[in-house]
């Protein structure tokens, strides 16, 4: 089996970087001093997010990926906690983002150097005024990926990306994201859509561009449809663990029905102090390494 690829937002997770609480928020002290600045909807409770996220971490080895832990690292803050966004992952190495945040500029960086400790070979990284998240990062399939271009992500950074992977994909569709509620807050592509196996992706549309979800229909994909108050809970925000197998955050009914009623087994977490006040649901709390059918 390979170490390393992830060129799929769908197939089985068999390896999977996380960072817990106790990393990425330290203390109650550390959570007080930043959650405003840092434009959370709320000040997390510590204690609370340790249990949140440990539950998480159960659900999670029910699945049996390797999972490692990134460690606590000097200028990285709560928003460490989503170690989605600062890392893509290819079938080659790693590629370190450039953040569009500027108080997460620091956490490709660390993020990058335990992963070199653990063995994985750098691709590259993106530098000078190009700007990445890979919260802006969709695997259409292994050949094809969609990257949103918004206050998280630009032009630059998709050009230096598309260099950066050359051979490795066919196709790399630039998607303009939205204004939204500006540029304060966190809309990333992924803020906007799941695919959760070939064929069937979670979406909420009246934030998708028109060529964008009419390109997702050409090429076959059901799309459920996420209630507009189920939006704001994060339903759009789905894990696939393997196709058709999610995981989501609960008080999100009628996506979760939804999912059902399209074949897809669907287990729920409850993320009120780990995802809910800091806006990153199941997907932003884990960098997949590898995803491999077998």
């Amino acid at each position: 089996m390979n170490v390393i690829g992830c060129q799929s937002m769908y197939a089985p997770l068999r390896r999977v970087l996380l960072k817990h609480p106790r990393q990425a928020f330290l203390n109650q002290g550390s959570l007080d001093q930043q959650w405003q600045s840092l434009n959370y909807h709320g000040c997390p409770d510590f204690e609370n997010a340790v249990r949140e996220y440990d539950r998480f971490v159960e659900l999670l080895n029910q699945f049996k990926p390797q999972i490692h832990f990134a460690p606590a690292a000097e200028n990285t803050g709560l928003d460490s906690l989503y170690v989605h966004d600062p890392l893509v992952i290819t079938e080659r190495g790693v590629i370190l983002g450039n953040m569009g945040k500027s108080a997460r500029l620091s956490e490709p960086f660390a993020a990058g150097k335990y992963l070199a400790e653990l063995g994985l070979p750098l691709l590259g990284r993106i530098t000078g005024n190009g700007r990445l998240e890979s919260g802006d990062l969709l695997w259409l399939d292994e050949r094809s990926l969609a990257l949103g271009q918004g206050f998280r992500s630009n032009a630059e950074g998709l050009r230096q990306l598309r260099e950066l992977l050359g051979d490795l994909v066919d196709e790399i569709l630039p998607v303009s994201l939205p204004y939204w509620t500006g540029p304060q807050d966190c809309l990333h592509l992924l803020s906007l859509i799941s695919i959760v196996d070939q064929d069937l992706a979670v979406v909420y549309s009246p934030l998708l561009p028109v060529p964008f979800r009419e390109r997702l229909l050409e090429r076959g994909f059901q799309l459920l449809e996420v209630p507009d108050a189920e939006f704001e809970t994060l339903g759009c925000n789905v894990l696939a663990v393997g196709p058709r197998q999610c995981i989501m955050l609960n008080g999100n009914p009628q996506t979760l029905l939804r999912l059902e009623q399209a074949g897809a087994e669907v287990w729920t977490i409850t993320g009120d102090e780990i995802c809910l006040k800091g806006t990153g649901g199941p997907t932003s709390l884990t960098r997949p390494i590898l995803r491999s059918a077998s």
